[in-house]
This record gives C-alpha cells, structure tokens and sequence, in this order.
C-alpha cells in the first residue's frame, strides 16, 4: 500500500537561523521567505529550537528581554523523521501543539521542515483514489479475497466496510490496514464472519488439556499383559 511518509511531504530547503541571529534579523527572514517560523540550529546544523511570529510578537508585546533567537526560541526543538508515517507527525504535532516539525536525518541535522499544511493535502485526496486503493492494496493483496468479495464505501474520506469475511480475526487486520490509506480519516466497521476462530481456539486448548497436550492423538497405550490399568496387576495389587 501507498504510505506517504514526512519525507515525501516535507519541505526539503528549511530556513534556519543561528542561536545568536537578532531580533530584526530573524524578522526579515520570515517575511522574506513567507514563512511564520524558522529552526534554530547549532554550529553541525542540530535543530535547537524554534522562533515563530508568535515568539516575536509575545518579545514585542511583554517588554521582555532577550533580542537573539537564543532569548526568543521554544526549545528544545520537537523534531521527525523522514520515514516517520504521516499519522505519526500529525499526532506528535497535536500532542506538542506545534505546527511544524523540523525534520532531521540519521545524525539528527536539519534536513526540511513538515508543516500542518503538509500534511492536510493527504485529506484532500479523492474518495475512488482512495476506493480503488483499498479494493486493490488491502482486499485483494493483503486479504487475498476478491474485489467483490467485501463492500467498500468512501465518503469524504470516510470509509465504510461491509460484507462477510471467513473468520473473525481478519476484521481487525482490515480495519487497521484501511485506516493506514492516506487519506482515510475514519474506518466504520460493518464486517461479518462465518467462523469465530477465538472460540474455536479455546476449543481447541479444552480438548488439547483433557486428552493429554497438543501432540497427543486422543489414543491411550493399552496396559501391559497381565497388568490393569493404572500399573496394579491382575489381584489388584501393585508389583
């Protein structure tokens, strides 16, 4: 299946600043570059921080002190990676509240940035594209059914499964695998089976533990000659 990473939406030319860029001089970067915050990073160019219009505003407005992107930084710097899947950065960005994530590669240097705006165009997607993916990628591939063989239903991105499926545990998989797709924002489970294969699991243990463990064929070894059953002979008596 199609999983659209950070860093295939992320922006890879990220505006930095030094620690000790100025006041003026970090305002200026934003408004030449349209943006409404830049990374701050050290000398091996490690995201230290960051400094949004907000952070220059909150400096202009409480009169407090500090002037370099040092004083005005939110630090430390809340980063992703570029194989981080989507969901992953856009729940780190809700859990952090931030709205942009410095990306960094393997030794942790600045190598773009993935905004919420970024990641919003994986919602914006059609709902066939993301119809013909499921049908494709996760009934036909992953399940190894039909096309036919399960109801797919997509409505802004909503999705909507129907239909039987053989056993009980393959609806979570389905579930999982289409709230996966980029672009689905919900999954509505609607999904029957035809055998509960938990019950039968548990079945299967009952009958293991009664007649003596997994590998025992249900058989008993008949006692020896001369012998009862239990190991006392014939009198009763043990030998």
């Amino acid at each position: 299946m199609t999983r659209r990473s950070v860093g295939d939406l992320m922006t890879p030319t990220a505006v930095s600043v030094r620690p000790g860029t100025p006041f003026k001089e970090i305002a200026r970067v934003l408004d030449e570059c349209d943006i409404t915050a830049v990374v701050v990073v050290d000398d091996q160019d490690r995201p230290v921080g960051v400094v949004s219009e907000a952070d220059l505003l909150r400096r202009q407005t409480s009169g407090g002190r500090g002037s370099t992107a040092r004083d005005l930084m939110t630090s430390p710097a809340v980063v992703a990676e570029p194989g981080w899947h989507a969901v992953r950065a856009a729940r780190t960005m809700e859990r952090h509240h931030v709205k942009r994530l410095p990306v960094v590669d393997g030794e942790g240097r600045l190598i773009g940035v993935v905004s919420r705006s970024d990641l919003v165009r994986l919602f914006l997607r059609r709902d066939r594209a993301i119809q013909e993916e499921i049908l494709e990628d996760v009934i036909v591939k992953a399940l190894g059914l039909p096309p036919s063989a399960l109801t797919v239903e997509v409505a802004e991105g909503r999705v909507t499964l129907s239909g039987t499926v053989e056993r009980k545990s393959l609806i979570p998989i389905a579930v999982r695998l289409c709230d996966s797709v980029d672009g689905v924002v919900d999954v509505v489970n609607r999904l029957g089976f035809e055998q509960d294969d938990d019950e039968r699991d548990e079945f299967e243990r009952d009958e293991e533990e009664e007649h003596g463990g997994p590998h025992d064929d249900g058989l008993r070894a008949a006692p020896e000659p001369g012998r009862a059953p239990g190991g006392a002979g014939r009198d009763g008596r043990q030998p």
